[in-house]
């Protein structure tokens, strides 16, 4: 049983039909129907009657519903005094990203924080990876997302966002477009990789060296898009992660016997006992998906 069957059972009979729930609920009538049946099954009685133009409650529905309403009043409680204390705490702090970070979940959490802890005072400040890691070291930032190849630091605590391979992004003819790719296959392409202090460039080089080839990048940018846009017009191929390596005209091909993966995590110092800092790296886990 999930609370939000409980809510779409009383929205329902609220409403009086599953149209007008849905409505007020900004869900699809296909998904209030198909939970209200889940629960239904799940109880064994039939809650609803559904016959005629409006839905009308079961013997077995009229002893269920005043349980389920109020179930749904203590959780909305429980999440009214959560807010208040998460509204309460206050403090500064100092959060760092990667240059040219446009993480659609990292950057919904930046801006969101700001209207639901107006308290925190946060301050963002972009760098490279090896300048973060630094900085949260020396407690100048308090936590940061940063990249990295293979293991992280083992003096931060880092929850890991992203593990990708890598892999590189060709145009529609190149021979290397259906793959399989190996690393030995760039010695004969120019190379177009994000800069040093990315996860993806040192897992590139890392990958390189550890089977003997001499790591080469001819042009690197700061940007995805850019290097996408240049291996669109024939400068090269771009060594990326296969989640950025799509565009229109590309195909990314994973590198498979490059030894290191690139990974983003979100890093902070294990001693660190900010409430305000928690709480900022509790919402952007949250926000990105993270365990």
């Amino acid at each position: 049983m999930e609370m939000h069957q409980l809510r779409y059972l009383a929205a329902v009979v609220d409403e009086g039909t599953f149209t007008a729930a849905a409505a007020r609920l900004h869900v699809s009538q296909s998904g209030i129907s198909t939970q209200v049946g889940k629960l239904e099954r799940e109880l064994g009685q039939q809650l609803l009657e559904r016959t005629g133009r409006r839905v009308r409650l079961t013997p077995a529905g009229e002893a269920v519903l005043p349980l389920a309403r109020a179930a749904l009043q203590t959780l909305d409680s429980i999440e009214d005094t959560a807010a208040r204390f998460a509204r309460a705490v206050r403090g500064r702090v100092r959060l760092g990203m990667i240059r040219g970070c446009s993480i659609p979940g990292f950057l919904d959490a930046v801006a969101g924080l700001g209207r639901t802890h107006p308290g925190i005072a946060l301050s963002l400040h972009e760098e490279d990876s090896d300048v973060l890691r630094s900085q949260v070291l020396a407690r100048s930032l308090d936590l940061a997302l940063i990249a990295f190849a293979g293991r992280a630091d083992p003096a931060l605590d880092t929850v890991v966002i992203v593990d990708e391979p890598i892999a590189v992004a060709v145009p529609e003819g190149h021979r290397l477009r259906h793959g399989p790719v190996r690393l030995a296959d760039l010695g004969e392409e120019k190379v177009l990789c994000l800069p040093r202090g990315t996860g993806i460039r040192e897992a590139y080089e890392r990958s390189c060296l550890q089977r003997g080839i001499e790591p080469r990048v001819q042009i690197e940018a700061s940007s995805p898009q850019t290097l996408l846009g240049l291996a669109r017009r024939g400068a090269g191929v771009a060594v990326l992660s296969p989640s950025s390596g799509s565009g229109e005209g590309l195909e990314p091909a994973v590198v498979t016997d490059a030894a290191t993966h690139a990974c983003l995590g979100l890093a902070i110092r294990p001693d660190h006992r900010s409430p305000a800092a928690r709480l900022v790296l509790a919402r952007l886990r949250e926000s990105l998906g993270a365990p």
